[in-house]
């Protein structure tokens, strides 16, 4: 079953608040993804305190073709290696609504190709995006190494407004949106090419993702 069903129930919360699908941060593709992190949100002139102490990743046209396990191959060596370093262990965490998803990666073999892949470890987790904000942190919690004391302290990156975005801004962390990816545009989904309006329509209209708050900074 791929429908996802945690999206369509997320969406009467998307239509009281539209501002929850908008990024904090939009980047062309992930080859484009500053590191460390904090220099992300700190472009647009905002005076913000920013930690960044791990990392949610997105993998469909992300940093992979869809449905594949292997890192896109301009990413490998530059970006998504400087990106483990920047942020070791179980610092990065890979989330996808494809490997991982129980409703999809049904006996978990796509979420150990993607580790065997990557080196990173893949959320199993029994909701999908955005809905798994809870499973997010209930992760980050069963490893206090990572420093992570709150969702403040996480930024999700990611391809898809209606799913990765809205999933930072339900959870009160930091997102950032890799517009283009790695799909062409005119090989994308319906919906991805929607949304690619959608952002700049929300934007003219004075909207903004919502600010995580600390309660401990």
């Amino acid at each position: 079953m791929n429908l996802n069903l945690s999206a369509s129930l997320n969406i009467f919360k998307l239509l009281a608040k539209p501002s929850l699908c908008l990024p904090h941060s939009t980047i062309a593709t992930f080859d484009d993804l500053p590191i460390p992190l904090e220099r992300a949100f700190a472009q647009d002139g905002k005076d913000r305190q920013v930690h960044i102490k791990a990392v949610v990743l997105d993998k469909d046209d992300c940093f992979t073709w869809p449905e594949r396990s292997e890192i896109y191959g301009p990413y490998k060596k530059d970006r998504f290696e400087a990106l483990r370093a920047a942020y070791p262990g179980r610092r990065l965490l890979i989330v996808s609504n494809t490997a991982g998803a129980k409703s999809y990666d049904v006996d978990g073999n796509l979420a150990s190709e993607v580790e065997r892949s990557t080196g990173v470890a893949v959320l199993t987790h029994r909701v999908k995006k955005p809905g798994c904000g809870d499973e997010i942190m209930s992760y980050f919690r069963g490893h206090p190494e990572t420093g992570v004391t709150g969702p403040h302290h996480i930024a999700v990156v990611g391809d898809r407004l209606a799913t990765d975005m809205m999933l930072a801004n339900m959870m009160g962390s930091w997102g950032i949106w890799v517009k283009d990816g790695v799909v062409p545009l005119d090989e994308k989904s319906i919906f991805s090419r929607l949304e690619r309006r959608i952002a700049p329509y929300l934007l003219s209209r004075g909207l903004s993702a919502p600010e995580p708050v600390s309660p401990f900074e």
